[in-house]
């Protein structure tokens, strides 16, 4: 890495002025710093110096080099945060020793000029102050899949080939890595597990790189790069500096944020996350058969953020903090490995009236099953909305709830819970399944993928599921009063599925379920 010259120190100074902005004298310019960036944050505005430097994956050490990146910084992140990159500004010489911004003389640095928002907006303190919610976070999984559905399309990168150079890097940053942080004989296990799944993947791989699902992707989705900005999440920071790391799969950029999440204690998010993420993508759309690549995906997600941890850590001049950070490195490097060992899938299923609380009961018990970030939750309203392409908070009518249609609804579900148990991902299956068939349907596919299965019946008393029906907001079922009475007198023939209460709280109705699946050893 080279060192920063005069020039770039000089521009650092006059940065730290608040006349350079032209705010008063006294004003505070807060800066923060990078291994590769210093932000100057003044007044309402953020702006982005890049260091001189240079590392194998990025080059920034000339004034053209910097000002390329620059721009195209400004044009990768405008996809998803238009209000926040307002574009690039140079660093003038103004002769005599005098700097200005956005002066008439020769550029002798380049900016990016960003809209400031509170730090208190950042994901990352959101997390930390316990305010991120199931509907922050599906908002979240809503942008990232639209942003990821008109991402451009790249079939020069990724594929097995590419996910192997990542692995080799990481790697051999590990065993680069100052101090001798990482025992050798724990990176073989790790860089071996790593290329042995890998190598059973390759045909997986290749295949979704051939399908169009390695896209021009954010590159670095953890918290500390999202925000709410005008209250919604919006993505910044996306990575500008090397085409390998941000043209990747769509599931590997969805990795890092489901990692982020789970190593922070949020796994239950991480599960919310990733199920409204694949309720949005189409039908014909691949992702669910890419889940067998998540248990190799978050492992290398915690591997690059280990050795990038332990960079930071070797750098930093305060010895408390370095030694802070590099064993949160080490914590990150063995979770990597534990990644890749992830639990054998369950079926679980949960069935019940309109309004008993079946759905919020599946959703609810999915992230204590299986892998990270638990069950895919597998729900026929869901569907129904899918197959008729439309918004999942649109409302069908009558005709798309015949028995043919009510048929090809349980067909999709089917195939959907098949796939996912195929890739090695737990199912929850959330279904009314008023008919003994149904539920033998459900019990069926677990003996045609041999996995444990156990049946849940959320059961309340008619009263109690009106009053939710009424309450409802935002929700996908389109099930109402009518529905609800009409099968109260429905015939559920033998139910062999186990009952739950489910007329109470949420907490003793979850509390209840899991004890039930713990008692089968599922959980």
């Amino acid at each position: 890495m080279s060192a920063p010259d005069d020039s770039q120190r000089m521009v650092i100074d006059f940065l730290t002025d608040p006349v350079a902005f032209g705010l008063p004298p006294g004003t505070e310019v807060a800066r923060q710093e990078t291994h590769v960036s210093h932000i100057f944050l003044a007044g309402d505005r953020a702006y982005k110096l890049k260091k001189q430097v240079r590392f194998p994956y990025l080059d920034f050490s000339t004034l053209e080099a910097r000002r390329r990146a620059c721009e195209v910084e400004v044009t990768i992140n405008r996809r998803t945060a238009p209000a926040i990159y307002l574009g690039t500004v140079a660093v003038t010489d103004e002769g005599g020793g005098r700097l200005a911004l956005g002066g008439a003389g020769d550029p002798v640095e380049w900016l990016v000029e960003m809209r400031r928002f509170p730090d208190g907006a950042l994901f990352t303190h959101l997390a930390d102050a316990g305010a991120l919610n199931r509907r922050l976070m599906e908002s979240l999984a809503d942008s990232i899949q639209a942003f990821h559905g008109a991402a451009e399309i790249d079939r020069e990168h990724g594929g097995a080939s590419g996910i192997r150079a990542i692995i080799d890097n990481n790697d051999a940053s590990f065993r680069g890595a100052q101090g001798g942080l990482f025992n050798t004989d724990d990176i073989n296990v790790l860089t071996d597990g790593s290329r042995q799944l890998q190598d059973s993947l390759t045909a997986l791989l290749d295949a979704r790189r051939d399908s169009g699902r390695v896209r021009h992707c954010h590159g670095d989705l953890h918290l500390a790069n999202i925000c709410l900005f005008e209250n919604a999440p919006t993505l910044f920071d996306a990575i500008e500096f090397n085409d390998a790391f941000a043209r990747i799969d769509v599931l590997y950029d969805l990795a890092f944020l489901l990692m982020d999440l789970d190593q922070r204690g949020h796994r239950r998010l991480a599960s919310f996350v990733l199920n409204r993420y694949l309720d949005r993508v189409p039908l014909d759309g691949g992702d669910l058969d890419g889940l067998a690549l998540l248990p190799l995906f978050l492992s290398m997600r915690a591997a690059v953020r280990a050795h990038v941890g332990a960079s930071q850590a070797a750098a930093l001049a305060d010895a408390a903090e370095s030694r802070r950070r590099a064993g949160r490195a080490r914590e990150y490097f063995f979770r990597a490995r534990e990644y890749l060992a992830p639990p054998p899938p369950v079926l679980i299923a949960v069935g019940g009236l309109s309004g008993s609380g079946k759905s919020r009961l599946a959703r609810e018990i999915a992230p204590h099953l299986g892998a990270v970030p638990g069950a895919r939750v597998v729900r026929t309203d869901v569907q129904r909305k899918r197959l008729a392409g439309i918004d999942l908070f649109d409302r069908l009518p009558p005709e798309s709830y015949t028995p043919e249609a009510s048929r090809r609804t349980y067909d999709a579900c089917f195939d959907e819970a098949a796939r996912a148990l195929a890739a090695g991902q737990s199912v929850v299956f959330d279904a009314v399944s008023l008919k003994p068939e149904e539920r033998d349907g459900i019990e069926a596919l677990a003996g045609r993928y041999k996995v444990p299965f156990l049946g849940l019946w959320a059961d309340a008393p008619l009263a109690v599921r009106l009053e939710r029906i009424g309450s409802r907001r935002d929700n996908v079922s389109d099930a109402g009063a009518e529905v609800a009475r009409r099968q109260e007198e429905a015939d559920l023939g033998d139910m062999t599925w186990t009952v739950i209460d489910s007329s109470g709280t949420r907490k003793n109705t979850v509390a209840g379920a899991l004890a039930k699946i713990r008692d089968r050893g599922l959980a």
